[in-house]
């Protein structure tokens, strides 16, 4: 029997190679600065993996980069050394290595470190993501959904509910670039979002209805710490929206066939 090419790490590569113009954009915009911070959560995270590989034999992943990257951009600025490690560490070993490794996993580990540290540390000051990684955006999930990683569904739900609000005149000038940046890193995550195409849309819609909830009336967060939280909240329905799905499916299928 030969194997096929699509396997854990072949999905892994193929978001590293989405998520791309985000990454180039962030780095030309924080220069050496932003490059310490990739290689330390890059070093975090790898060493959790190869100490998972030692104790348990499970094999590393190249997920572990995607955690890395969006822990780098969005993580709070000037947190603490310790801080950062427990969060880090809390994410990646709790939300991935603890579930057998990433794609057992219910949700993703750079929003779970994420939301770790917006709860431990309230006082954390959050990082303002340039404008330009907004428009990076557009490239990678556009080539996320190309290469078959990125569900278009749900990011369909998303943009629906934020551009018929932004039409109805909410102003997003603020959160916009928050909400966009963590839907393509954290919420398009193809193992911990919805996998049905009805509950794809639901993910989708949630996230954007709760950017907007908390853009309207969440006054004295940062855009990165709403976008996470609605990300966190968007997560932890995907499986409920999923078993709707089926559920509904079903039932269509007994009265169609008895």
């Amino acid at each position: 029997m030969i194997r096929g090419i699509w396997d854990r790490e072949t999905v892994a590569l193929a978001l590293l190679a989405s998520v791309f113009p985000i990454a180039a954009t962030w780095l030309l915009a924080e220069g050496l600065e932003g490059v310490f911070r990739l290689v330390f959560f890059l070093l975090v995270a790898g060493i959790w993996h190869i100490l998972w590989m030692l104790a348990r034999a499970q094999p590393p992943s190249f997920a572990g980069a995607i955690t890395a990257l969006c822990l780098a951009i969005l993580a709070p600025e000037d947190l603490g050394l310790t801080a950062l490690l427990v969060s880090t560490s809390f994410g990646v070993v709790i939300a991935d290595l603890a579930f057998g490794g990433w794609g057992r996993n219910v949700l993703n580990p750079a929003t779970v470190a994420l939301a770790f540290m917006g709860f431990g540390f309230p006082a954390a000051p959050w990082p303002d993501l340039a404008v330009q990684l907004g428009w990076a955006v557009a490239p990678a999930l556009l080539l996320g959904v190309a290469l078959g990683v990125t569900a278009a569904p749900l990011v369909l739900g998303a943009g629906v509910v934020l551009v018929s609000a932004h039409l109805w005149g909410i102003d997003f000038s603020e959160t916009g670039t928050a909400l966009a940046v963590v839907l393509a890193l954290l919420v398009c995550d193809p193992v911990a979002s919805a996998s049905t195409r009805p509950g794809r849309w639901l993910n989708g819609a949630l996230y954007g209805g709760l950017g907007l909830l908390f853009t309207l009336h969440w006054q004295d967060a940062a855009p990165v710490q709403m976008a996470v939280s609605a990300a966190l909240l968007a997560s932890l329905a995907a499986p409920l929206f999923d078993e709707i799905a089926i559920s509904l499916w079903l039932l269509r299928r007994r009265k169609r066939h008895g």
